[in-house]
């Protein structure tokens, strides 16, 4: 059975320069793992006095979840932290999957993640990541996580241009996650 990992954008935006990030490393995994897409644009404010009964947009991203193999997120930073959209999906998958259970989302899923910010690379977003990702029990793969500097250019082109050693960053998280995935 060929494995999944499934990418997740912390902005929604259409030419964001994460997703960007995120397809590069797509190609990268095209013909040895199936890859895809979480859309999550749909999820509601988490509110745990609609938690249960599981609204229908929560249940289909906590689906898609469980039946990837691993997730790997591409955030920007907002304002020093996670993207609030971000925030939220990671807030429904940090919850109980039935009313009563431990059991969430991300218990012991294999998780990693890539930042592209500004010049200090969306530190401290991926600082944000790390802990959070941590405290949901996900199996965070051991791995320099890559940070990809943005500057004018890319913001004025919303075209993503990776240096060399951001594309190195990349690759080398890629070959971790795939020797994980063996």
């Amino acid at each position: 059975m060929e494995k999944t990992v499934l990418l997740i954008c912390g902005s929604l935006r259409e030419r964001s320069l994460n997703r960007q990030a995120g397809e590069y490393v797509a190609s990268l995994l095209e013909g040895k793992v199936r890859s895809r897409w979480l859309d999550y644009a749909g999820l509601p404010f988490m509110n745990q006095d609609i938690e249960f009964p599981t609204p229908p947009a929560v249940q289909r991203v906590r689906d898609e979840v469980a039946a990837a193999d691993a997730v790997w997120l591409f955030s920007p930073e907002y304002n020093h932290g996670i993207p609030g959209v971000l925030k939220n999906c990671l807030d429904w998958l940090s919850r109980p999957v039935e009313r009563g259970s431990q059991a969430t989302a991300m218990q012991g899923k294999l998780a990693l993640f890539s930042c592209a910010g500004g010049g200090a690379k969306a530190r401290y977003c991926a600082a944000d990541l790390a802990e959070t990702l941590s405290f949901l029990q996900a199996d965070l793969v051991e791995t320099v996580h890559a940070q990809v500097a943005l500057d004018r250019q890319d913001y004025a082109t919303d075209v993503l241009t990776l240096a060399d050693g951001e594309q190195a960053a990349l690759q080398a998280q890629a070959a971790i996650l795939l020797d994980r995935l063996a």
